[in-house]
């Protein structure tokens, strides 16, 4: 959340406390965690040298996090794989290209939980709007089942052979009822020319 006033200064002391200079008080970096989601913009500065040190305050956030059970947010793989780029070429792009990936989560979860909020009457997600997500994400997969057999005939041909084993009308047939009566009316009329040659 951007915001116009200035962030909030934090300062760390030699015994690791925390000061709040703006409520004039000593603070936690649960805290600190605190702050942040409510979107509360601070930086920390280390009370001796003046170093500006709320990179590695934050770090040390996630890490508390990550320590709780069930709060894991970083797979193992992804870990690994930031490690690697710390002092290859591309280490300068990963910033950039991260700051923009979580850019774009942020703002797609936002739209999401708009969406859910407008669908479901702002209730918390639970069984019925868990269910409906369900059903939406089944009935998106079978239109997809459905397309895909249209542009693969050896799925068509093998859907076919299944719908006739269970004496369902294919899907390929009900699918072009309109051109199967078409083509039908068309024998029909070949027979009758055929008829009319053999009469004469």
């Amino acid at each position: 959340m951007a915001s116009d006033k200035e962030p909030t200064v934090i300062k760390k002391y030699a015994n690791r406390r925390l000061y709040h200079t703006g409520t004039s008080s000593y603070v936690t970096l649960e805290d600190l965690a605190g702050l942040v989601r409510s979107g509360e913009d601070f930086v920390v500065y280390d009370a001796k040298s003046g170093e500006d040190i709320t990179r590695s305050v934050l770090a040390q956030i996630i890490f508390d996090e990550e320590a709780k059970d069930g709060q894991n947010l970083l797979p193992i793989a992804f870990l690994r794989q930031l490690i690697r780029f710390y002092g290859d070429s591309m280490q300068a792009l990963v910033p950039r290209y991260l700051e923009f990936s979580m850019e774009n989560l942020t703002q797609e979860q936002s739209k999401f939980r708009e969406q859910m909020s407008k669908a479901f009457g702002g209730t918390a997600f639970g069984g019925n709007a868990l269910d409906a997500i369900q059903a939406q994400t089944r009935a998106n997969m079978q239109i997809f089942q459905d397309a895909f057999r249209l542009f693969n005939p050896f799925t068509a041909a093998a859907q076919a052979k299944q719908d006739a084993a269970a004496g369902a009308k294919p899907a390929a047939e009900a699918a072009s009822g309109d051109i199967g009566d078409l083509k039908r009316e068309l024998n029909e009329m070949r027979e009758r020319l055929d008829k009319l040659s053999r009469s004469r």
